[in-house]
């Protein structure tokens, strides 16, 4: 147990964010005001003391995670298994428009982790590929005296379900964690001699 600290960031703003689409896998790009996001949150970010930064290999969380990296100056390691929540045949489709052909499966979506979009994934298989990250980066940094603090660059979907994954809720819980905003961010932490996390900041963020 050498973590203290995981500080779970997601990407900044994306094209598919303004036209209010569903991006799942999609490597959708960041916008003007998405880089932007990045460069206000990085001096707030690059003041805290990071041992490591791991971010999902979509461009969106990749280029948000490169310029906090930059400020920490730490490389930026990508990992798949942080991705978003594949949506199948939702992906690239505004709520509204999935509606219209599988209607009350989003409020369902929404309310059941377990539930999976046709040809997707569900929250708890989000959770099962990326629980998996912190805990190997845990027993990595074992062999590096005084490495106690991670940033993880990602998802809104994706860092809901592995806060409710590090802190151990009951599956039923989960969707009590809300959605994130863009280039905000969790904490989660826990003491040296207490192996739970605890959640120590939901969406907190630098506002424009």
């Amino acid at each position: 147990m050498t973590l203290r600290r995981v500080v779970l960031l997601r990407h900044g703003q994306t094209d598919y964010n303004v036209a209010g689409r569903m991006q799942g896998h999609i490597d959708s790009q960041l916008t003007e005001e998405g880089r932007e996001q990045a460069l206000r949150a990085a001096p707030v970010l690059g003041a805290m003391p990071f041992d490591r930064v791991v971010s999902s290999d979509l461009a969106r969380a990749v280029d948000t995670a490169n310029t906090i990296a930059d400020v920490l100056g730490l490389p930026v390691k990508l990992d798949k298994r942080l991705r978003e929540t594949h949506l199948g045949e939702w992906q690239g489709r505004r709520v509204d428009e999935v509606e219209v052909d599988y209607p009350g499966q989003i409020a369902e979506w929404r309310g059941d982790p377990r539930w999976t979009p046709p040809g997707g994934e569900s929250r708890v298989d989000v959770v099962r590929r990326s629980l998996p990250v912190v805990e190997e980066i845990d027993v990595d940094l074992a062999e590096e005296p005084g490495s106690q603090s991670l940033l993880i660059v990602a998802h809104g979907g994706m860092i809901g379900g592995l806060v409710s994954g590090l802190l151990d809720l009951p599956e039923a819980v989960w969707p009590i964690i809300g959605g994130m905003g863009n280039c905000k961010w969790a904490v989660v932490a826990r003491r040296a001699d207490h192996p739970r996390w605890r959640l120590s900041g939901y969406n907190i963020g630098v506002t424009s």
